[in-house]
């Protein structure tokens, strides 16, 4: 297995696969080799431990679970642990049978918190049910093991939990009715809450893949889902407030163990689990976290400042101090950010000579960069209130980083701290003096903003001018040659976040370098184009058209309308084209005269939709005005469901109208509306129902005959609907009264039964 695919999985599970057939001395070094990548995957020691069962291997299997036992805390590899034991005692006698004993409780011990020990559990409760006992006393010692075993295993959040409080209530009532009933009183709570953790702790173990291998962190879903998996159960497991075992940790520790074994490259984990120890006042156990970390992750730098900061934070600084040489390590590969914590280090605990010498060594070192002479010179300046010595620091890194920009502006940060406005004007004319055109235009930026802040005006507007002569030819010069005396005013007289201008000022100011960086885009593009770029320069001559005669067109967002995908380009759709429009008229005027394509003469004339408006509220039913004139001003397509039924109950709306006040347009008096089906070309392969067919029926000989109100309809012949609402009404016995069956907007009636 090459270096490259050192944590390949599926390579992996090749490999184990192809072990499982092959004699033990052949699979043998492939079980090495892949524990030796995944020294974590308790499948592999299992796979590996049951191979050398088969052969009677009884020493390599002793050695094997030495190995791999404390480490992987899995409930199959521990059962495999005491098939073993148990096939070894199994003809030794009492005395083999001791040592059985003694096995479970050294698993119990470890794996007897997880969730998944029920069977465990019940298998070691069953084999203590089995021992001998030739007398009473050995009867006795058997029944207190039993019980001692059994209030052990009921007040932990395991599978079988039920099973097992039953089993222990038979147990109690079989040995002493009187002595159970106080002893189940007693556990019954503990049961009851060990039940409600497990049903909570269930919820987060199942989300986590028990066979995962461990691997580095990759950017892989499933990998992220099982890193926030854990960190669910873990968080459960500190936070629960019904955690059983109060007095210790056993069960948040038994979690960081089993979470190790999948996220075992993670150093996040590593830094919560020592972390954790150390809030709980286990110091040591915090370091022994630490080393081991260490262990499997040699090159974290950051588990390394963690491990240093906690030996610092016990008084332990001989060991800190060895922590931050062996991150120092070789003095070609130490980087800057190194010698500049160590020097803190020291400076905290050695004092400001140790401080002083290491630096003088670490600006010979070959990693050492301008940011170490900014921290040292801002320590000796902010904490030994030494401005002399950290003046000197930045002249002689000016030395060796006169052409690194962020340099010259940190050195001219310190001297605005002294208030030292002389010098910050020569360090700047030394520093553009030398610098290259391109790298030179933050240290112009900051020359013209000081001087915009602590400068005359005849200097500001000196330097600003040097600015854009100086940056002529690069990207810089772009944005200068757009920006009009109006911007250089208000960048001078701007503080911070507040400008003498408002914000639309400013937008309309930014919008020729948005625009320029823009056309800069698409010409970048044409140039890449098989001779696009010619054809674009010989038409844009042509046409004439100039970059500052651009201007950005907005759409009207308060015209936008709900896209209709029924609704095909480039065709006129009448306005009683569908039963959208019957039920609302005056959103298919406005809708028509916001689009041209739909009704091109309305959208070039205002008129025109003026006058087809007023068409249309004249052609209006009374209560559908009333109804429109109730609802309240909202934004968007879709109004508040809730508010327009509240409103249609609290109002009071006309019932009827005349034939006079619904004079309707020619193009919906010409003849029928046709349905919706018609429209969407589907009438013809699907029948339209009856009950729908009824209500269009009305709809039209509502059209026709507008004169007869709406209560005077006929009703529907619908016997379905009509036994209904007799339902309803409590099975009053009669066919007539009056029967709601909505409104005609919607396309119910509502009538008389006769």
């Amino acid at each position: 297995m090459s270096a490259v695919d050192k944590y390949n999985v599926e390579s992996a599970e090749i490999l184990a696969k192809s072990a499982l057939h092959l004699p033990i001395t052949q699979a043998a070094p492939i079980y090495e080799q892949l524990l030796s990548i995944f020294p974590t995957a308790a499948k592999y020691w299992r796979q590996y431990v049951e191979a050398q069962m088969v052969v009677n291997n009884d020493d390599a299997t002793r050695q094997i679970f030495s190995r791999c036992l404390l480490n992987c805390l899995h409930v199959p590899l521990w059962r495999c642990y005491i098939r073993f034991i148990r096939k070894v005692n199994d003809k030794k006698g009492a005395e083999g049978q001791e040592e059985t004993r003694k096995a479970f409780d050294f698993m119990l011990s470890y794996v007897g918190a997880d969730i998944a020990s029920g069977p465990v559990l019940m298998e070691y409760i069953a084999f203590l049910k089995s021992l001998p006992a030739s007398n009473l006393q050995e009867e006795s010692q058997r029944m207190t093991a039993v019980r001692k075993a059994y209030q052990r295993v009921i007040v932990t959040p395991t599978q079988h939990i039920e099973q097992l409080w039953k089993d222990y209530e038979n147990f109690e009532n079989s040995v002493s009715r009187q002595l159970a009933k106080g002893l189940l009183s007693e556990y019954q709570p503990k049961y009851t809450i060990a039940r409600a953790v497990y049903k909570e702790l269930k919820k987060y173990a199942d989300e986590i893949d028990w066979n995962m291998l461990a691997v580095p962190p990759t950017n892989s879903c499933k990998d992220q889902m099982q890193w926030v998996a854990w960190k669910k159960l873990l968080a459960f497991e500190k936070g629960n407030p019904q955690r059983i075992d109060s007095a210790s940790n056993k069960r948040i520790i038994f979690s960081y163990e089993q979470c190790l074994m999948y996220l075992y490259h993670y150093p996040d984990i590593w830094y919560d689990y020592a972390t954790w120890h150390a809030k709980s006042g286990s110091m040591d156990d915090a370091v022994k976290v630490f080393q081991r970390a260490l262990k499997v992750l040699p090159d974290s730098e950051v588990l390394k400042y963690a491990y240093a900061e906690l030996e610092e934070s016990r008084g332990a600084i001989p060991s800190a101090k060895k922590l931050y040489e062996s991150i120092l390590g070789n003095a070609a590969q130490t980087t800057a950010l190194a010698h500049i914590q160590f020097i803190r280090f020291l400076r905290r605990n050695e004092g400001v000579e140790a401080a002083r010498k290491y630096f003088l060594d670490a600006r010979k070192s070959p990693g050492c960069t301008y940011h170490v002479y900014v921290a040292y010179a801002l320590m000796a300046f902010c904490l030994d209130k030494d401005p002399k010595v950290a003046h000197n620091v930045f002249e002689a890194g000016m030395k060796h980083f006169m052409h690194e920009p962020l340099y010259i502006l940190e050195y001219a940060d310190f001297l605005s701290c002294l208030n030292d406005d002389r010098n910050i004007r020569a360090l700047f004319e030394r520093a553009l003096n030398s610098l290259p055109q391109e790298e030179s235009i933050e240290v112009w930026k900051r020359f013209t903003q000081f001087e915009r802040t602590y400068g005359d005006l005849a200097s500001m507007l000196k330097v600003e001018q040097r600015r854009k002569e100086a940056l002529s030819g690069t990207r810089e010069e772009g944005d200068s040659a757009l920006e009009t005396s109006l911007q250089d005013l208000i960048s001078r007289y701007s503080f911070k976040d507040l400008w003498p201008c408002s914000s639309k000022e400013l937008y309309h100011l930014s919008q020729p370098e948005w625009l320029a960086k823009i056309n800069g885009k698409k010409g970048e593009k044409s140039a890449l184009s098989n001779g696009s770029a010619a054809t674009d320069k010989s038409s844009s001559a042509t046409i004439g058209i100039s970059p500052a005669s651009l201007k950005v067109l907005h759409p009207d967002t308060s015209q936008m309308v709900i896209y209709d995908p029924k609704q095909h380009h480039g065709t006129t759709v009448p306005s009683n084209a569908t039963a959208s429009n019957l039920l609302n008229p005056v959103a298919s005027v406005v809708g028509a005269a916001s689009n041209p394509l739909i009704n091109p003469s309305v959208s070039m004339l205002d008129s025109g939709s003026a006058n087809a408006f007023d068409e249309v509220l004249k052609a209006t039913p009374p209560a559908l005005i009333a109804f429109m004139s109730s609802l309240p001003a909202v934004e968007g397509p879709s109004p508040n469901v809730d508010v327009v039924l509240s409103i249609c109950l609290q109002n009071d709306f006309p019932t009827g109208q005349t034939k006079k006040s619904m004079n309707l347009p020619s193009q919906r008096t010409a003849g029928p509306a046709p349905s919706t089906s018609d429209l969407s070309g589907s009438s013809k392969s699907h029948p339209i129902p009856r009950r729908q067919l009824g209500k269009r029926k009305d709809l039209h000989r509502q059209e026709e005959d507008e004169s007869t109100t709406v209560q005077s309809q006929p009703l529907p012949r619908d016997a379905f609907r009509i036994r209904q609402m007799q339902k309803a009404r409590g099975g009053s016995a009669s066919q007539t009264g009056s029967v709601s069956y909505g409104s005609a907007i919607s396309g119910d009636l509502s009538g008389s039964t006769c």
